[in-house]
């Protein structure tokens, strides 16, 4: 009789631990905001636990690089740009993208009118706000396409290594910074200065875009069969999330706001963000699109005598999760 017992225990326990939801951590590239606002939706709404998967999400920082929290063993999973996984995956960390729920680039330099920038041509002389931490990679590729040194002189422009934040442009420390059409732009406007004052150049329209916020995991990782079924569960529930938030953004904005722990961000900026980011989420079901990618890989790889990227990456993403996940 305990021998019976002892083995209904076991199988309870077996059948319990079968059911039990499966630890996924995920890391984003900035703090919790609109930019990440599928994954958001997507665990607030329970399409995660209908996964039977349980997602902690981790907020970024200007100290923190997601590159180096997954290789440490902080994440399963990465929000990150194109730019820096494969600049990461040429030194060695062999990153690999899963999925890109992003299917446009939301970059873009913001210029005062008054500092005499028309033209990408009129950046000669002129100082430029650029984010480092990986994100600098698309604007030297593309100052290298223009043929401008990156070492000032008159001849080339003047890299002022700029924070997340739009200062430089409202004490007119550079003629053109660095935004983001779904957030700094809109702080640029806030500050009071009107869109008639600008001049704005979106590096898509420049024909030098590159992939931002796909979804990269370790590729020893996906040796494991486990794992890659964690992942295509992970996928396929974050990109319901993303079209949830595409088709409700105010909705979606609120998500945002209720797990945001710090209380920095306001009502106002993340419904206007979660409207720009679902201009660039739209067209993407999640799966990578080769033609985007190769071009992400040839403007990288244009980058003169010092390139992003000095070779064809190889590996360097897979359709196999989102081939089950978007069955």
């Amino acid at each position: 009789m305990k021998k019976l017992l002892a083995s209904a225990t076991a199988l309870a326990l077996m059948a319990g631990a079968g059911f039990a939801a499966d630890d996924v951590t995920l890391q984003l590239k900035w703090v919790t905001q609109a930019q990440f606002a599928g994954y958001y939706v997507a665990k607030d709404k329970g399409y995660y636990d209908a996964e039977g998967l349980n997602v902690t999400i981790k907020p970024g920082g200007p100290d923190i690089a997601p590159e180096q929290v997954i290789a440490g063993g902080g994440a399963d999973v990465i929000v990150d740009w194109m730019p820096a996984a494969l600049a990461a995956r040429e030194k060695g960390l062999e990153l690999v993208n899963i999925a890109q729920p992003f299917k446009h680039s939301g970059m873009m330099l913001t210029c005062l009118k008054s500092s005499g920038v028309k033209t990408p041509a009129d950046f000669k002389g002129k100082t430029l706000g650029v984010w480092f931490f990986g994100n600098e990679y698309p604007f030297l590729s593309w100052m290298s396409k223009l043929g401008l040194s990156t070492k000032g002189g008159a001849d080339g422009v003047t890299v002022l290594k700029q924070g997340f934040n739009v200062d430089p442009l409202l004490q007119k420390q550079a003629a053109c910074i660095s935004t983001m059409t779904y957030n700094e732009y809109g702080q640029v406007l806030d500050a009071g200065i009107k869109p008639d004052d600008l001049v704005t150049f979106k590096y898509e329209d420049e024909g030098v875009a590159t992939l931002e916020d796909g979804l990269y995991v370790l590729q020893d990782k996906l040796k494991d069969a486990a794992f890659q079924d964690k992942m295509v569960r992970f996928v396929r529930a974050s990109m319901k999330g993303w079209k949830d938030a595409e088709a409700n953004p105010d909705a979606a904005a609120e998500i945002v706001l209720k797990n945001d722990e710090t209380g920095a961000q306001t009502e106002a900026h993340q419904k206007f963000m979660m409207g720009e980011v679902a201009k660039l989420t739209a067209g993407s079901n999640g799966a990578l699109d080769d033609a985007d990618y190769q071009r992400t890989v040839k403007t990288l790889l244009a980058g003169g005598s010092d390139p992003v990227i000095t070779k064809e990456p190889e590996g360097a993403y897979t359709h196999e999760i989102t081939d089950k996940a978007l069955k």
